[in-house]
This record gives structure tokens, sequence and C-alpha cells, in this order.
């Protein structure tokens, strides 16, 4: 896919952020060196670490941060993250996920075919570190799961890169506080139309041991969430 041909700044990039200090500075670099970037608003969750010193060290006027009093959960993070700006791209605070590929997820939102673009792991042409068997069948399951109920064709649900118009982000509420985020999103986009996206990215997983957090609790949860947003649930509230 081709990139947008004026890379004027038009985006504002939500970065939650627990316990990150490791990675933060780099990935907030990375993020600003975009010429994508009008805004950066760092949620730090309620960080035990230096994540918050971190943050605040950032010398940039484009830079927002914002504090948790207590660790709420990623969607808390974001819900109090989401600004306005004409595109908004979640962006995690590790270093899996490329902000030079801003390009590739906005051009289909800046040439007006997108409301919504999903940056997806598993479409061909990207590279990605191999690491775990049984996360990659996880995402399949909770993504066919999620295509069940939603009636859409997506490869990767749960990604982390997730661009999106300002009025799709002004026409729901977010109410996960957690991962539940991923599932809930996609349900609310799938029940109000929106035109949805993908593209293939990079991705450079990270272990346990370099601080990635999602379990399988959270696995469980996202299919809870999967079936409590969908279309098929709104229909049995009404009755």
């Amino acid at each position: 896919m081709s990139a947008p041909v004026d890379p004027s700044p038009c985006l504002t990039v939500v970065v939650p952020c627990f316990n990150e200090e490791r990675t933060l500075a780099t990935v907030i670099d990375k993020v600003l060196a975009s010429p994508y970037t009008r805004e950066v608003v760092i949620v730090d969750d309620g960080s035990h670490d230096r994540t918050l010193e971190v943050a605040r060290a950032v010398d940039d006027p484009r830079v927002l941060v914002l504090a948790q009093a207590h660790n709420q959960g990623k969607g808390a993070a974001l819900r109090r993250g989401f600004a306005a700006s004409a595109y908004v791209v979640v962006q995690d605070a590790d270093l899996e996920y490329d902000p030079a590929e801003y390009a590739e997820l906005l051009a289909p939102l800046l040439d007006g075919r997108a409301d919504v673009v999903y940056g997806s792991r598993f479409l061909a042409g990207r590279p990605h570190r191999v690491l775990y068997f049984w996360h990659s069948v996880g995402n399949k399951v909770l993504t066919t799961f999620s295509n069940v109920f939603t009636n859409l064709n997506l490869t990767d649900m749960e990604t982390c890169y997730k661009a999106f118009r300002r009025e799709v982000l002004e026409s729901f509420v977010v109410e996960e506080d957690r991962f539940g985020f991923e599932p809930e999103v996609t349900a609310k986009i799938a029940k109000q139309g929106w035109v949805i996206y993908e593209v293939g990215i990079s991705y450079a997983g990270r272990t346990y041991a370099d601080g990635k957090k999602i379990g399988w609790r959270d696995g469980v949860w996202a299919i809870v969430c999967i079936v409590r947003y969908s279309a098929l649930a709104d229909r049995f509230r009404r009755r």
C-alpha cells in the first residue's frame, strides 16, 4: 500500500504505559520522529517504577503527560488519553510496534477509504519475531470468535495498532478498563457500520522476562467482552 503523499502532522498518539521505564523514552523518540505526529498523550497507569519520571522528562511541547492515581488497566488509560485530533492511534509503550509504519496505518484514512485501520501482524510481507506458539493460537481463536459475532473478516482483532477517525471514537463510550478494550471497540465499530481496513505491520514481540503483561485470564475476559458487546447481546437486553 502506498504511503500518503502529504506527511503533515495530523495524528494524536495515545501511549498507555505501566512499568515501562526501560522502553518508554525510546518509543516516544520514535513517535515524535514521525512526520504525522501532532501530539503525544502519555498516560502513566500508576507505575511503580520510574515510568512517570521518564515521561515527564521528555522535553517537547507536543507531549502531554497524564498520571493515573493507581493502576486501572489499558482501557482506562486509553479512555483518559483520547484527546481532540483528526486521527488517533494507539501506541503501546514497549518496543513491539514500530512508529515508522504510521504512514501505512494512515493511508486508508487520509484518502477517504476507511474510518478505522487495524495493523495486522498476520498479513504477509512484514517481519515479526518468532515467539510463543500458544499466544498465536489464542490470538487466532479470539479473532475468529470475534469475527463470528461481528461478521467481520479481521485477521488480528487483538492488535495494538488501531487508527481511528475522531468521529469514530466520539460515537461510543469505552467501558473496559483492561485488555477488554480490543474486543469491545471492535464490536462497537462493527455494530455502527464504520469502514475498517487492515494493513500489514511488523512485530517485535517481547517475552515475559522483557515485561510482557497479557496473560490467559485476559484471553478469557476477551471472550466475555466479545459476547457482552455484540449485537446479539444487545437484542437480548432489549427483550
